[in-house]
Order: C-alpha cells, then structure tokens, then sequence
C-alpha cells in the first residue's frame, strides 16, 4: 500500500495499491513491446506528440500544480513554474533532438563511408523523488522518449497521485500505450525491476544511500546508469560582491522548495569583509518569509514532505549546535499540525560540523567565514558532494577563475546554481554521475553505433 499524505497537515489523501508481481510483469511485458514500435517512429512524430503534451500542461498548470503542492507541499506558485519548465523541456527536445541524433560521418581512409550512428536502449527504469515531482521526470522523459526508448517510471510512494497525472499526459498526447508506464512498486521491488532482462537501462535521482543501492544492482545487471544524487552546494560571496543581488538570489537559493532541492546553495562561505554585514541582511530576510499554507499566494515556505525527513533536519540543526553552531533564527519544531520547519540560519559553522559532512535537505542555511579567496575556495571544496556552486564578485575574470577551481558539476558566477535544458545537468563525487539535459541528457541512453561500410 502506497501512502500520500497531505503534508500541510498530516491527514492522508489516498492510498494506492502497489502492482502485484503479475500485475508489473504485464506492465514490462507492454514496455518491451512498445520499444520495439516505438524505436522506429519517425523523429517528427514523437516531436509532434511531446509537443502535444507540452500544451497540456500549459492549459492545465494550476490543476498539475495543486496535485504536487497536495502532495508535497512547495508554495503552489512555484509548483505551476515547475509545470511549465516541464513543458519547456519538452519542447526544447522536441526542437533539437533531431540534430542530437543525427549521424555523425567520421573520415576513414579506405572506408567507402563510416559514421557513428544513435540508436535507442529500450526501456529505461527512472526511480524519481518527490522533492521536484513533475519536473525530475520530465527532465528524464523528454530526452528518453525523443530517442526511441521508453520510460518506467517508479515514483517516490508519496506522490503518486503526480506519476498517474504524468503517464494521462502522455497517453492522451498519443503516444502508445507502454511508451511511458507508471509502476507504482514499493522500494523493495526495484530490485527484481532492475534485473528483469526487459530493462536495458537505470536512472536515479534521489539520496545518496539510493544511488549507491541502484548502482550496484545495475552494475552487477551490467547496465548503464545515471545517478543525480545530493549536495551540499557552496554560494561563495567574495568582498567585492553586489550585496544586495547576492542576498536576493541567496534567500531564494536556500529556501524555494521549501528548502528541499539537491542543488540548493547549502553552504554560504562569506569573505570576512562583508560577513557581518550580509549576515545581518541575510538573517533579517529570512525571518520576513512566510511560513504557512502552501496553497495560499503569500506563502514563502510551506512544510517539509514528510515528518520523518522534519525531524531528520532537527536532529542535523541540533547536533551542528552542539558542535559550536550559532542559531540565529528558527531552528525550533513549530507547535503546529503539519510536518513543518521554520527558515533556519547557523552561524559559525566550521569544517567537522554537520552541514560539511552530510546534506541539510530542507530550509537551513550555515554560514561559514574564509580569510580570502583562496580560503573560500578550499572551503567550498571541503565536502565529498560535487552538484553545483557559486560565487559572487563584481570581478567577473575573478568569479571565472573560482569558478574553475570548485570541484562540482556545475558553477556560478553571480547567478544561483539552476538547471536549463541547454546546459548537462549532473555532478561529481557523491553527487553521483552521468549528465541530464542538452546533448548530453538525450544520449545518456543511447547505443553510440559504429557503421563502417567498405
């Protein structure tokens, strides 16, 4: 039995029964049958139907939005701007796929001609999280689904009502019934999904712990993965930094989602000049935020999904402080029904305290001092995750050069860490492996086929 439960508060939903073991074979069964359809549809005619489900979002984001918000809880303003990125990305792949799979001729001497050419996998496992329900399948679907393959989608078991909603859209686009499955499955299950021979590929996003779980099954089924896993983002602000931009783009950077998002800025490293001062000013927007419903416009922040991640976050404030942390604000399980947490920031927060060593997924930032910048820099490298970063100078050459020396997938230079389906999305270390988005994203998943014709 699958649960989704209200987070705002606490009141289950729905529930959902998980498929029974002939119930998912049936499903597999369908998959592989629709690949092999599917595989040979002409580019313009997937385009076409992706472009389709990109309408449908758009004509119906606030309905898609209140199914996530209900779910998980973000502000439901940023629950329809998820919806329409979702739309977006299809469209981008609609539009480019393609010239990303195009035959790629390579001169060979002898060869009367030799090209690489991009063939589907098949059907690809995708095991998703709640935190960015819509758009973490989507950013996989869109890319997966214009190359050939087909998607089977395991969801996070608390945002199942989000999974059904997304496979209507791709059935009522018109594309064949298999191309993309729902598989409502409890985590036990994945295993057996994995291994089945039926599946050709994996890919995650989700916690450390999963990715690890999901790659060593893949490897030892010998299949090819992708694995976004957590982070602990830097946000580097140097002495010579627009403060006021800095502050803006760091509130929102630490607390959209309510603080749950893999590649928020976690970690602020502040050059001892202005530390005190955008101490200050960061302290005093956080506590303007409104903590509240996430159904109503002017909420800032709206509780965290689940009361065992709530809880989880606690623990991680609680033991930072007794380390030497400084609570500035928040910090404190509100006396209210509902799994939510207020806007926290930790002052003084040095290497060996929690927020270096694990992921503070939800809406606590820790604000650490550097002497320089070469300080900052060893600072924000001082972390086994590897997702994204930023700094902020008014010396741009500078801010390039920091941004070459931080080891993660991705860097910014007075701009917060974001995705954008031009750009491979992705990260290193225990941030996990293998690239999202652009060129790359589409041929995560494909057979780089040699053809030599002498």
């Amino acid at each position: 039995m699958l649960r989704s439960i209200d987070p705002n508060t606490g009141e289950t939903l729905r529930t959902y029964d998980a498929l029974t073991p002939d119930a998912l074979d049936a499903r597999l069964a369908r998959a592989a049958r629709a690949s092999e359809h599917h595989r040979t549809t002409p580019l313009a005619d997937r385009a076409m139907k992706l472009r389709r489900v990109a309408d449908a979002l758009e004509a119906s984001v606030h309905r898609h939005a209140e199914t996530m918000t209900r779910e998980m809880g973000k502000p439901v303003g940023q629950a329809e701007a998820e919806a329409k990125k979702c739309a977006w990305v299809c469209r981008y792949y609609a539009d480019h796929a393609a010239a990303f799979l195009a035959d790629e001729p390579r001169p060979i001497d002898g060869a009367h001609r030799a090209f690489v050419a991009y063939e589907p996998l098949g059907p690809v496992l995708a095991v998703m999280p709640w935190n960015y329900p819509y758009w973490q399948v989507f950013r996989f679907a869109a890319p997966a689904v214009m190359a050939g393959n087909v998607g089977l989608l395991k969801h996070a078991e608390n945002v199942q009502g989000c999974a059904e909603a997304i496979e209507a859209l791709f059935l009522e686009a018109g594309f064949a019934e298999g191309v993309f499955h729902n598989l409502p499955l409890e985590v036990d299950a994945v295993r057996g999904v994995i291994e089945d021979r039926r599946v050709r590929a994996v890919t995650l996003t989700g916690s450390e712990r999963a990715g690890r779980a999901v790659a060593s099954q893949a490897g030892q089924a010998l299949k090819p993965t992708v694995l976004e896993l957590g982070g602990s983002d830097p946000f580097i602000v140097l002495g010579d930094a627009d403060l006021d931009r800095a502050l803006d783009l760091a509130v929102t950077a630490r607390m959209q989602n309510n603080g749950q998002s893999c590649i928020a800025a976690k970690r602020f490293i502040l050059e001892r000049p202005i530390a005190d001062a955008f101490t200050e000013r960061f302290v005093e927007r956080v506590e303007a935020l409104t903590l509240g419903d996430p159904m109503d416009a002017a909420t800032d922040v709206g509780p965290m999904a689940r009361e065992d991640l709530r809880d989880g976050l606690h623990d991680q404030v609680e033991r930072a402080v007794a380390k030497g942390a400084t609570r500035l604000t928040g910090g404190t399980v509100p006396d209210r029904s509902g799994f939510f947490y207020p806007p926290t920031v930790l002052a003084g927060v040095t290497e060996g305290m929690v927020p270096f060593e694990e992921e503070l997924f939800g809406p606590v930032a820790a604000l650490s001092v550097a002497e320089d910048v070469d300080d900052a820099v060893r600072l924000a490298n001082a972390t086994r995750f590897g997702l994204s970063s930023a700094v902020f100078t008014e010396d741009r050459a500078k801010g390039e050069a920091v941004a070459r020396r931080m080891h993660a997938g991705g860097a910014f230079v007075n701009q917060m860490s974001r995705s954008h389906p031009n750009l491979p999305f992705g990260g290193i270390g225990d941030s996990g492996y293998g690239r999202e988005l652009a060129r790359q994203g589409i041929r995560a998943f494909v057979n780089e086929k040699t053809i030599w014709i002498e």
